[in-house]
């Protein structure tokens, strides 16, 4: 039960649907409306600016770490190939949430920030050097899209890497992001393989 209970709490906290709040209460907009259509941080920069991006994205990452974090409650009771399943299910509920928010009619962003801050949690290694690949993909093509994507397909590899003898449910999460990420990004690839894909201006976000 007490299970069952954190896991509704990972779905409310990965619900909070910053991007949209921020757009309807401090600018009249419904962000889903506007750019690309999607209630995330890399939408938000392109349409409300520089600020407004960074509020979301940072809270997007807190929220999957949040939601993680929650596992703790039973830290100190289970073993620890438990305790690591109960992060992933978090993980999973915080993302479902995000992607799927109750509290903005179950229409929500891609999960990408939420996944960071979730697996900054369940292996912070792992997740700075995958975020590491982000970094250097988007420097190099300025497309978000294509970094979020290049960092989900590194990081099971990644992980493998780093954890040869990794349990069972750390490689099928692993592979379930990359899968997850190349999903919600499918209108994406189509703009890429059409060379429509929008850029982000690194260096000339509005304030």
């Amino acid at each position: 039960m007490e299970i069952l209970i954190l896991i509704i709490a990972a779905y409310l906290l990965g619900s909070i649907p910053t991007s949209v709040w921020i757009g309807k209460y401090f600018y009249g907009i419904d962000i889903r409306e506007h750019g690309s259509g999607n209630a995330g941080a890399t939408n938000t920069f392109r349409v409300l600016g520089k600020t407004p991006g960074i509020i979301v994205l940072l809270t997007d990452i807190l929220k999957g770490a949040a939601a993680v974090s929650l596992a703790y409650w039973f830290e100190d009771v289970l073993p620890v190939e438990e305790f690591v399943d109960i992060e992933i299910g978090l993980s999973i509920a915080a993302v479902f949430g995000h992607i799927f928010p109750i509290f903005a009619g179950f229409r929500g962003g891609k999960g990408v920030a939420t996944l960071m801050g979730a697996t900054i949690i369940i292996t912070p290694l792992s997740c700075a050097m995958a975020l590491i690949v982000f970094l250097i993909v988007l420097f190099s093509t300025k497309y978000v899209s294509l970094s979020s994507m290049s960092a989900g397909v590194s990081y099971p590899i990644i992980l493998h890497l780093i954890m040869h003898n990794q349990q069972a449910s750390l490689t099928i999460y692993s592979i379930l992001i990359a899968i997850l990420l190349i999903i919600t990004h499918r209108k994406n690839i189509r703009r890429l393989l059409n060379k429509t894909e929008s850029k982000i201006a690194l260096a000339k976000a509005r304030s």
